[in-house]
This record gives C-alpha cells, sequence and structure tokens, in this order.
C-alpha cells in the first residue's frame, strides 16, 4: 500500500537514514540461499532464499548458427538476509552478472549459478540480478526419455520447460512455487517470428531482423513459459466477452489446425462458466509441425501443439490455464492436481456436448485400464513415472468419486471454489483434500483417499 499523505515526510526522512532496499549495509549479516528446494522429484530445481517477482528477458538467436545471446533481469525479493544465492542454468555460456546494477562475483557447478553480491541483502529487499548469457541452448533429455529445453524446429526452436527445461534457455528459480510476471523480448531474422506467452506489446523489422516484445502480467511459473520461433501465421480473434484470442500457426498445418482452433472461444466460454473467471488477459495456441515436439504443452495463456491437435487434447491443455497454471501444483508431486483435472475436463466436455458421461468414461477405464493402478495418483514412484495413465486418467478417477461423493451442484461448486481459493498462487495434495472435506462438512473422504488417491493396487469398485 502506498503510504498516506501525513505520513510522506517521515517515511522520507526514514528512507534517507536506511540503507538502499538491495545493499547491506553495515551490521547485515548474511548467509546463501542453498541450492534446490528439495523437491521429492526434482531436489536440484529452484533455489532458497529469495522469491522473483519479475523476469526481464532480452534474447537474439540466430536459428543457422543455433546461437542464443541472452539478457535476463530477474527481479526478486529476498526473503532472508543473503550472502549468495543460486540461479538454475543448464549449459550457455555466462558472461557477466551483476546486482542492483554493481559487478558481482560468481562461479557454477551443474546446473547452479551461485551469485555473490557485493553487499549482502538484507531479508524483505528487492533486489535485480542481471545476468548476460550466449552459445548453443541445450536439449534435455527426461527420466522418461521425452526432450525438453531448447528443441530445434523444422524452421527455428522452441523453449519447452515442463519439469525442468526452462534453465536450458534463461537462468532462473526454475521451481513451480515460485512464479513471477515476464517480459521477453526476442529478435530473430526477418521472415520468422517469435511468439511468447501473454500480448503481443510491440513488433518490427529493421536491418534484416524482427523484434517481438511479450507482456505477462499474471504470475507464471517458468515451466509454463515458451518462445517459439518459426515461419508463423498468426490470426487474432476475441471470445464474445472481449477476451484477444492469438494463433500461431505453422503454414504446412494451417489447414488440419483451421476448424479445430476456430474452437477457442467456444472452449473457453464453457470453461469459463464451469470452473469460474478465465484467470488471464489472453489466450490462443501455437502449432508447430509434427515432430517438432512430442507432445502438447500447457504453456501459459499459449498452449503449444506439435501438429495439429485434435479437440479433445484442446479442450486439456485450455483447461490447464485454471488447473496448472493458475493453481499450479506446489511440487512436483502434486502433479496430479494439474493433469488429474485436465484429464476430468475432457470428459466434462464429452458429456456436456452430447458423447459419453464422465461415469460411463470412468466405468470404462475402471473395467479395462489395468495400467491405471501401477501406482496411486499422488505418489508416483519417480520422476520417469511423473506423466503416466495413473496420474492423468487415476487423477480424473479421483475427482469422479469426489463427484459422486458430494454430488453434481456441489461438484461444479467445488471445481470454481478451488480455482478461485488458489487463483494464481500454488497448491498441493494436502490443501485439495482439505478444501473437499471443509466443502462438504459431514461426509467422510477417509476411505476415498486412501484407495483412491494413496492406494495401492486396483480400488474396490464404488
Amino acid at each position: 500500500m502506498r503510504p498516506r499523505r501525513p505520513f510522506a515526510l517521515a517515511v522520507a526522512l526514514a528512507a534517507l537514514a536506511a540503507p538502499a532496499a538491495g545493499c547491506g549495509g553495515s551490521g547485515v549479516h548474511g548467509t546463501p540461499g542453498g541450492s534446490g528446494l528439495r523437491d521429492p522429484y526434482f531436489p536440484k530445481a529452484g533455489n532458497g532464499g529469495y522469491d522473483v517477482r519479475h523476469y526481464g528477458l532480452v534474447l537474439d538467436y540466430d536459428p543457422a548458427g543455433r546461437r542464443l545471446s541472452g539478457t535476463a533481469t530477474v527481479t526478486a525479493r529476498a526473503t532472508k538476509a543473503l550472502s549468495a544465492f543460486d540461479l538454475d542454468l543448464d549449459g550457455l555460456t555466462v558472461e557477466e552478472v551483476t546486482v542492483d546494477g554493481r559487478a558481482a562475483r560468481w562461479n557454477r557447478a551443474g546446473q547452479e549459478l551461485t551469485v555473490r553480491p557485493p553487499d549482502d541483502l538484507h531479508r524483505g529487499a528487492t533486489f535485480r540480478v542481471t545476468v548476460r548469457y550466449s552459445g548453443e541452448p541445450v536439449t534435455i533429455t527426461d527420466h522418461d526419455g521425452s526432450e525438453e529445453g531448447w528443441l530445434h524446429t523444422a524452421d527455428g526452436a522452441v523453449g519447452l520447460g515442463e519439469p525442468t527445461g526452462s534453465m536450458a534457455w534463461f537462468p532462473g528459480n526454475h521451481h513451480p512455487s515460485d512464479k513471477a510476471a515476464y517480459d521477453l523480448t526476442i529478435t530473430v531474422p526477418k521472415g520468422l517470428r517469435a511468439v511468447s506467452n501473454g500480448e503481443l506489446t510491440g513488433e518490427r523489422t529493421e536491418g534484416g531482423r524482427t523484434t517481438s516484445t511479450w507482456h505477462s502480467a499474471e504470475p507464471m511459473p517458468s515451466h509454463a513459459a515458451t518462445v517459439a520461433i518459426g515461419r508463423f501465421d498468426v490470426t487474432r480473434a476475441t471470445t464474445r466477452d472481449g477476451l484477444p484470442v492469438l494463433t500461431a500457426v505453422d503454414p504446412e498445418q494451417a489447414g488440419a489446425s483451421k476448424a479445430v482452433l476456430a474452437r477457442i472461444p467456444e472452449i473457453v466460454e464453457w470453461a469459463r462458466d464451469l470452473f469460474g473467471p478465465y484467470p488471464f488477459s489472453s489466450t490462443g495456441a501455437i502449432v508447430d509441425r509434427p515432430g517438432d515436439a512430442g507432445y502438447a504443452l500447457e504453456t501459459q495463456t499459449r498452449p503449444y501443439f506439435a501438429g495439429a491437435p485434435d479437440l479433445s487434447t484442446l479442450v486439456h491443455e485450455l483447461a490447464h490455464q485454471w488447473y496448472g497454471n493458475s493453481v499450479t501444483p506446489k511440487t512436483w508431486a502434486d502433479v496430479w492436481l494439474a493433469e488429474g483435472f485436465a484429464t476430468y475436463a475432457e470428459w466434462l466436455w464429452e458429456e456436456d456436448h452430447g458423447g459419453d458421461s464422465a461415469q460411463h468414461t470412468f466405468d470404462t477405464f475402471y473395467a479395462t485400464g489395468e495400467d491405471l493402478w501401477a501406482f496411486p495418483p499422488a505418489e508416483p514412484p519417480d520422476a520417469a513415472h511423473l506423466f503416466e495413465s495413473p496420474v492423468y486418467q487415476g487423477g480424473a478417477m479421483v475427482l469422479h468419486r469426489v463427484r459422486q461423493t458430494v454430488g453434481d451442484d456441489a461438484f461444479r461448486a467445488l471445481l470454481r471454489g478451488w480455482s478461485a481459493a488458489h487463483r494464481h498462487g500454488t497448491a498441493d495434495t494436502a490443501d485439495f483434500t482439505a478444501y473437499v472435506e471443509k466443502s462438504a462438512p459431514g461426509k467422510d473422504f477417509t476411505p476415498l483417499w486412501k484407495e483412491w488417491l494413496y492406494g495401492s493396487g486396483k480400488p474396490p469398485r464404488p
């Protein structure tokens, strides 16, 4: 809050007497922030001691030489007095690091870029660390064999970050628990376009290069950040209530994508009525060629597809804007809260549009989906199993069991209430079970959680 006028003079005098916000000053004895947040599946992901508020990324990419040059300015708040802090960065060459405009010492070990500011940082201080870097970004192979990070496409590249790939193209606090706003400016050769999250706020071409600027005001987990570079046909539209829709499609996919992408406004309006107000200031999609990546991804405001999506996949990725991007899993152990909800959204879409009822889909999976019981939705055995059927369909079955327990009207109220309670925040499985129990007093959910969320093997038929 801004101070009231009668206190303005006192505030100004206090500011003169105090050390600069990002400066240690005398008497401050900080400690290192610590590398890694001890995530159950990616213990080195993220870093302790600070909370990022904003990423300012200025990038230049040459597809012919596969060279990326970048300047990342990370604005953060110290959550403890800091003598040093870490950023996640995999590959690339660091050229310079400053903190609040002053040269800082730094060193690297694996994915950790450790920064030592000239003076210790106060707890509560807002500071800006700027990193200049360059090189050929790396492609990361995940535990399940899929690829993320920086992927070379048929006519450019794409940065994809789930679960840890964003550290391949910009330094940051790469864990879903630390969300931030973004401004991204990227320059590419004339004839190519660079498409990212949020709103396109500027585009100009000069000297054979095209520069685009994108703004994302709402908090975003770094794994949902993207930039796609290539030859795209860009189309703009709006939903009936004025929400901007921007799609970027590889020309080879334009014909196959046209009909399904035209349904984005309809899907968003349906989801808004079911899940609550749309949480961001724009929506849309990016469609590259098949083979450019091996999957679709819920990149914030503008899901990414390798090839024209089918309708169910489009519904799934747009539902993630509520569940996964706005309400973000607090750790990767909680990923079923994103994938289970998005999968159940597919079931609800079918139910509401003349297809199978969610009950029929549930019964079909119960009868035939033996692979669903390989492990509990809330407890994948390791990182290689985070994106498998027990998390997706198994997570959706948990939600259907909640619906069976509370009834249709209460369940729909629960969907809206959950997205509102943690809008632009994070949540874990314990938050969800507590929310459900509070919303339906008098009902015993203990068997449901024990058998369907945490249980081993196939639960008994409900």
